[in-house]
């Protein structure tokens, strides 16, 4: 384990009870903005947002709209100089939801933009609605491998087999012996796990019965079947992916089958956010992945971290951080879409965004592949502990590498 820097040491204390500052919001316009605001505009510009305001990932939609949503109310309402009106619409369980929901976006409201898609399985149906339509797709959430078009379609957030990818070496380091690797069966669930098997397999490790095991989604809630097969199984390490509901549930039942002294690691989702504080103490110890951490040490973390706590009370996911990017990203590339307050067109901030060059992030600095359009980035390492009396965090433990396509 690294040891952790004075600074972030002095950050992470004194995020307990911390509130916002004027300084921090000088920060947030000043340093996170990067945009010039020519103070003259022809009309507000109309930014759809396809989330789950429902369903087993409502409490990641949620997040989702919030980043997004603090992003404008500390900008002043504006993206790139114009006033943004924030249309959203539920994206539910599924493509069979998502789809339409994208489609009046696209043919109704008539949107500049589009961002948001929680799940990975959604984005497909989603991006069927904008690429023709030839409206820029800024997602803030897992983007399947299966994707064949990706010409107008970016991500603030990464590709789905990653999470996997970025943690395999450190595992195979951990570990001897063989893995049991589960999630959910479909298709960002797929990709989150098989990144993991192809990268971790390719090391030389080992996995239980030399594969992965998916369980039905939606609709999985008793694990016990599955876990005690873990404990039958011989395996050294659980690697796993679930998010939203079905994390908490996996968790909790791990802790209540006194799996605990069988490591489990995953994918962040595993224990972000929401999920973190419904799953409870059951939690500790578990390790994650994840291109965030809320202890970063950064003046723009700082300031990101300082805003969220004061409109929600409670430190931000990095879904909520990766929408925040979302919107600085719409913000830069309409400035530079519109100059002398004209009004942009969807093909300019298409345009905009693969020229944007690098984001400063609460993350740390990146910037798009030309080749995927998603971030080259820096992964980490995060530990469930105790934060004070009452709260659980994940805390950074180390940097695991950088990941561009």
């Amino acid at each position: 384990m690294r040891a952790q820097p004075d600074g972030r040491q002095r950050w992470r204390r004194s995020r307990r009870g911390i509130t916002a500052t004027a300084a921090a919001f000088t920060l947030l316009v000043a340093g996170c903005a990067q945009h010039t605001d020519s103070g003259t505009t022809n009309a507000p510009v109309k930014i759809g947002m396809v989330t789950a305001l429902s369903g087993p990932l409502q409490s990641i939609g949620e997040e989702l709209r919030a980043g997004f949503q603090l992003y404008l109310d500390t900008h002043g309402g504006k993206l790139g100089g114009h006033l943004a009106d924030l249309v959203v619409a539920d994206e539910g369980d599924g493509p069979a939801t998502a789809g339409p929901a994208a489609e009046k976006l696209v043919k109704q409201d008539r949107v500049l933009a589009v961002t948001g898609v929680v799940n990975a399985a959604a984005l497909q149906s989603v991006a069927s609605k904008t690429t023709p339509a030839r409206i820029p797709l800024v997602g803030s959430c897992g983007r399947p491998t299966t994707l064949p078009d990706v010409s107008w379609v970016w991500h603030t957030s990464w590709i789905s087999t990653q999470f996997g990818k970025a943690i395999a070496a450190y595992v195979k380091s951990k570990v001897d012996g063989p893995v049991f690797a589960i999630g959910p069966d479909y298709q960002g669930g797929k990709d989150q796990v098989e990144g993991f098997t192809t990268a971790f397999t390719a090391l030389g490790g080992e996995l239980t019965d030399g594969k992965a095991t998916y369980t039905p989604y939606p609709g999985t809630t008793n694990w016990v079947p599955y876990l005690s097969k873990v404990r039958n199984s011989g395996a050294k390490a659980v690697y796993a992916f679930y998010a939203g509901k079905d994390a908490i549930g996996f968790v909790k039942q791990y802790k209540e089958l006194g799996l605990t002294d069988i490591p489990l690691y995953g994918a962040g989702a595993l224990t972000e956010g929401q999920t973190l504080t419904a799953q409870g103490p059951a939690a500790l110890g578990v390790q994650t992945v994840a291109p965030y951490a809320v202890d970063l040490d950064n003046a723009a973390n700082r300031a990101f971290v300082d805003a969220y706590q004061q409109k929600f009370g409670k430190a931000p996911s990095y879904n909520a951080m990766i929408s925040w990017d979302a919107a600085a990203v719409l913000d830069r590339a309409i400035g530079a879409a519109s100059p002398n307050g004209a009004n942009p067109t969807p093909a300019a901030v298409n345009d905009a965004i693969g020229n944007l060059g690098q984001i400063d992030s609460p993350r740390g600095t990146w910037q798009f592949s030309a080749k995927s359009h998603v971030p080259a980035q820096k992964w980490y390492l995060r530990t469930v502990r105790q934060d004070g009396a009452n709260a659980l965090a994940n805390v950074t433990e180390s940097d695991l590498t950088v990941l561009d396509d």
